[in-house]
């Protein structure tokens, strides 16, 4: 027979809000009518009920967040084997266990440690076993069961955001989507209303509107104008329990801007503007600007301008400043207030983006009167035309006048004015002009050839006002007369062979005209009267622009003549004929049976071991290079000899340097220590000399010091003769000057430093006691003296 060993749990079946305030210690082994009892079998599967309750074995609950001060109370394990005399011992394992489920290993007694929040983790998963406290084998199988956290309504509803932002065009619809909201629970959504939100609109009535369910705010009035207001502020609440008293809310903020739409149309502020511009305006200038004012933004607010009417339609134009959204007045062309002085335009203000929805508002356009006094100016004076062209013949004379050029002062006052030339642009003083009626005249012989046009720029200035003048470029153009002789296209030099047969062509001449021809040159060739009869050689005109130069003799001999010059006369065909003698050189030559040229030097046949040009030039160049091949040779050897003692380009054996400095006299500390004098040891005689390069190295000499106190005439004699005795001066003459004043005079000091202060205390009779040199002075201050006892 099979034993079944039964497993009892017990657990607390009480309401969810029910608290235990009796402690453990004081519980009794005893069950109540709340209480159930699991037994468990040896086979864990087998599970056994009440038939009065309905629950599962495995499966407990437990309230959150319970409030008491004792530990809470979840249930009781019991063994069938467990006959009360302490030898079976419980044990818990899985989700919490020893530390936030205890178990009772006497009673088997479950409780819960700490309090628990459904939120942070709904379900517990644990293992109950009996063992036998004395063996340590289990007298039970292990046995799962599950714990399950109670939820009670502790988590109020929260907003996905904190702020929302939407927006919306202004006079949108009723109804019009704004934007949703959503709040979530964190309570059980499946016990309760706990988790069950309504929305509501505490702030933004009523203007806005929200689904209780979903959350979606609407419009909720007709005509929103962003003008009026753009910005609005609403506040939803989310409330749990479904809204019922009781439950818990949260709220958020939900910002809504009003977009705009071009519902607007541009208005000026005023029917009429006044402007003033001068007539020296010059064309693209602003003349002002003007506004109409919308009350869109972006690019609703965009207005484009334009003129439709007015008589000064064709003098203005508007623009529009994209960046301020006026409408800039320009000058289309030059303002004349002698001509028209004022203006009357119409402007209109257009949008450029206009909303079909809005068009029963009225026109999204507005117009305005612009009135423009044009103001008088000293203008400077106008010439009739904005540039002249001028014609005149090169040969005319001096002072002929050529053309005109007129202006005037445009003003009412109509000032006289005068003309002069730019000479920056007349730098040859070629024209003048007559300060008075503008008329231009030559005042230097012209060129064609030379320069065929001429550009100058002429001023006419007020006369009362040389400051308001303008400028005219006038164009010159010099025409061609036949001044000018036709001549040979190039130099022509030929040559005629020795052999050469008669009426052979030698050379062909062609030539050139410098001035102009509008039918074309049409030039004649002839030979020169005085060797027509007489030359060796014939000329025939070709009749197109051409001549031949043809042989008139069978043979020519070089050594007879050498060279022939035939002049020949070219015409031209134009009024006045020029003609021109130009000159063919024909050298005779040697030739070969076909007629080229092998020499037409005479002396070659002469002297025919004679060297060529050609072979000389060699030769000579040969010799100079062989002459600087010698020079550079004897330089080199020259800087192989020893280097001078003074490497300078000064030689002091030629010269004396002549300072002609006079220094300040004993009295001068500055300029010169005349202790070094007065004291001679202190000169450094070890210092070599630095102006040569001595070829051997003595050993410098001690000089015997003077005797304290000693003339300075003694020392420049000491030095003196130890110059001349000095092995390491240099090999030739070397200047060395010293100057001595001498020993005093009998004078004594003239200085004016050591007078007396007053001419009074002066007594000059010991200047007659000086010599004669110095008599004229003893004559001059003996004088005054007389003069002042006087």
């Amino acid at each position: 027979m099979r034993t079944y060993h039964c497993f009892w749990l017990l657990f607390w079946a009480g309401q969810p809000h029910q608290s235990f305030l009796t402690p453990l210690s004081k519980r009794t082994s005893g069950f109540s009518e709340t209480e159930k009892v699991l037994v468990l079998s040896g086979n864990s599967r087998r599970d056994l009920h009440r038939s009065k309750r309905s629950w599962m074995w495995n499966q407990f609950f437990l309230l959150e967040e319970y409030t008491g001060t004792d530990y809470q109370y979840v249930g009781k394990l019991h063994s069938d084997q467990d006959k009360g005399d302490g030898s079976l011992k419980y044990i818990l394992s899985g989700d919490g266990a020893g530390d936030l489920f205890i178990i009772n290993e006497n009673t088997g007694d479950i409780q819960a440690t700490k309090r628990l929040d459904r939120e942070e983790k709904p379900v517990y998963i644990l293992r109950a076993q009996a063992i036998n406290r004395r063996t340590g084998r289990p007298v039970e199988p292990e046995s799962e069961f599950i714990i399950k956290i109670h939820d009670i309504n502790d988590n109020e509803p929260m907003f996905t955001k904190d702020v929302y932002n939407a927006s919306i065009p202004e006079m949108s619809d009723v109804g019009t989507f704004v934007v949703q909201v959503t709040a979530t629970d964190a309570d059980d959504p499946t016990y309760g209303n706990s988790a069950k939100v309504v929305y509501s609109i505490l702030q933004g009535q009523p203007y806005f509107s929200v689904e209780s369910e979903t959350g979606i705010i609407k419009t909720a009035l007709l005509n929103m104008d962003r003008e009026n207001r753009e910005q609005y502020q609403v506040v939803i609440q989310a409330k749990d329990m479904g809204g019922q008293m009781g439950g818990l809310s949260g709220t958020t903020t939900v910002n809504i801007t009003l977009t705009d739409v071009n519902d607007n149309p541009p208005r000026f502020p005023q029917s009429t503007y006044q402007f003033r511009a001068p007539e020296s305006t010059p064309p693209d200038s602003p003349v002002g600007r003007i506004k109409a004012n919308d009350a869109d933004v972006d690019e609703n607010a965009e207005i484009e301008y334009s003129i439709t009417e007015g008589d000064g339609y064709d003098m203005f134009g508007i623009t529009t400043d994209k960046d301020t959204q006026e409408g800039i007045i320009t000058v289309k062309k030059a303002l004349d207030f002698e001509n028209k002085n004022l203006y009357i335009l119409k402007v209109e203000a257009t949008n450029t983006h206009v909303d079909p929805r809005f068009l029963y508002l009225g026109p999204f356009k507005d117009s305005a009167t612009v009135r423009i006094q044009v103001e008088d100016v000293d203008e400077p004076p106008m010439f009739s035309r904005p540039a002249y062209i001028m014609e005149v013949k090169e040969d005319v004379p001096i002072n002929s006048v050529i053309g005109t050029v007129t202006a005037q002062d445009p003003d009412a006052a109509k000032n006289p004015v005068k003309y002069s030339v730019d000479r920056h642009t007349d730098m040859d003083r070629v024209f003048n002009i007559n300060s008075g009626n503008g008329s231009i005249f030559t005042s230097k012989p012209l060129d064609r050839e030379t320069l065929l046009w001429h550009n100058i720029t002429v001023i006419a200035a007020e006369i009362n006002n040389p400051k308001q003048s303008s400028r005219v470029p006038v164009f010159i153009k010099v025409l061609d007369v036949n001044d000018n002789a036709p001549e040979f296209a190039m130099f022509y030099e030929t040559f005629v062979c020795e052999n050469a047969k008669a009426e052979q062509l030698i050379q062909t001449l062609s030539a050139v005209d410098k001035d102009d021809s509008y039918s074309g040159h049409q030039f004649s060739f002839s030979l020169a009267p005085e060797a027509a009869s007489s030359s060796n050689f014939t000329l025939q005109d070709n009749r197109d622009n051409t001549a031949g130069i043809f042989t008139r003799k069978t043979r020519y001999n070089r050594h007879e003549m050498s060279t022939y010059f035939l002049p020949v006369v070219i015409s031209d065909n134009d009024y006045p004929i020029q003609s021109s003698t130009e000159t063919v050189t024909i050298r005779v030559c040697a030739c070969d049976h076909r007629g080229k040229m092998l020499s037409c030097n005479a002396e070659a046949l002469i002297h025919p071991t004679g060297l060529s040009t050609g072979a000389l030039i060699a030769i000579l160049l040969c010799i100079i290079i062989l002459l600087v091949t010698v020079v550079l040779f004897a330089a080199l050897r020259r800087q192989r000899k020893k280097e001078p003692l003074i490497i300078s380009k000064e030689d002091i054996r030629d010269n004396i340097v002549s300072y002609n400095d006079e220094g300040g006299g004993e009295e001068d500390t500055q300029a010169f220590d005349i202790g070094t004098l007065r004291n001679p040891e202190a000169i450094d005689d070890n210092k070599l000399r630095r102006d040569i390069v001595p070829e051997t190295l003595f050993m410098p000499r001690r000089t015997a010091t003077a005797r304290d106190n000693t003339d300075v005439r003694d020392f420049i004699n000491q030095r003196l003769k130890e110059n001349d005795t000095d092995p390491t001066a240099p090999p030739y003459d070397s200047l060395a000057t010293y100057a001595y004043e001498g020993n005093g005079s009998v004078a004594e000091s003239l200085s004016s430093l050591e007078s007396v202060t007053t001419d009074g205390d002066q007594d000059y009779d010991y200047l007659s006691d000086w010599g004669p040199r110095f008599k004229k002075l003893a004559d001059m201050y003996g004088a005054m003296d007389s003069d002042k006892d006087s």
